[in-house]
């Protein structure tokens, strides 16, 4: 019988590199706000028990929002930390009496909106039978450059075997929080980067291009460009590249209208 699965989002971070007064999570696209999206697919995946929200101890935005279509499945969590780690650290431990130590544990971006269902199922059925767990990750497409101080190119770096990083990461709640308590928060920039820690090799399993970070303003243009087309029932064909190109466009175009 799988074991059970549960999913956590940090959520207690500014998110200023948007450019943004809001916290970057509750930025609203497609008519709701980030966080909303980052969340949907798992609390509607039947192999999910639970989402845990994890956000800052002052927020008082989650609260302004309707979450009732997901009933009891999402559950706000105010003990966020001043890193993404420390906010999963922290969820993990308020949650201890809820999941069990060899539980599955999704964390997953709040500021991921575009999560896809066929992308969600591929990792919780490769890493089901795992004893390390593993990641959402694409390879890398992109010719790679390193600057120097004086932002010129130092050096082109081979790209071969090199992925970019998604989430969920997946990992076992008890190895999970041991990696953690282990590492230190500003060098754990998602799960994985913990569990390496430990001498372990966590799995990589193909994402979706898709399923992007919101970072920069275009992003959220390009999330929402996403979003339009999965809801159309047809299958996406939007380029990530294509669709950041259209998102700078229409960005200028309602900067000349003002």
């Amino acid at each position: 019988m799988p074991q059970k699965a549960h999913a956590l989002i940090p959520a207690a971070g500014a998110g200023s590199r948007v450019g943004a007064a809001l916290p970057k999570q509750y930025l609203e696209i497609a008519g709701r706000p980030l966080l909303y999206h980052a969340l949907r697919e798992l609390a509607r995946h039947p192999r999910i028990e639970q989402v845990f929200v994890v956000l800052a101890q002052g927020d008082d935005r989650f609260a302004r929002y309707d979450w009732s279509e997901f009933g009891a499945r999402v559950k706000a969590l105010y003990c966020g930390g001043e890193t993404r780690a420390a906010s999963v650290f922290n969820g993990l431990l308020a949650t201890r009496d809820l999941i069990a130590a060899n539980d599955w544990v999704l964390v997953h971006d709040a500021a991921r909106p575009c999560l896809g269902r066929e992308e969600l199922d591929r990792l919780l059925g490769e890493i089901e039978t795992e004893d390390t767990g593993g990641l959402l990750a694409v390879p890398v497409a992109d010719t790679l450059k390193r600057a120097n101080r004086e932002l010129r190119v130092a050096a082109t770096e081979p790209r071969a075997n090199l992925w970019l990083a998604q989430t969920p990461q997946m990992f076992r709640y008890r190895l999970l929080i041991e990696a953690l308590r282990a590492t230190d928060p500003a060098d754990a920039t998602d799960e994985a980067r913990a569990v390496e820690g430990l001498g372990l090799k966590p799995r990589l399993v193909m994402g979706n291009t898709c399923n992007i970070k919101v970072t920069f303003p275009e992003d959220l243009t390009l999330a929402e460009l996403i979003l339009q087309d999965r809801k159309s029932a047809a299958k996406p064909v939007l380029s990530v590249s294509k669709g950041r190109q259209d998102a700078r466009r229409k960005i200028k175009t309602r900067t000349r209208r003002k």
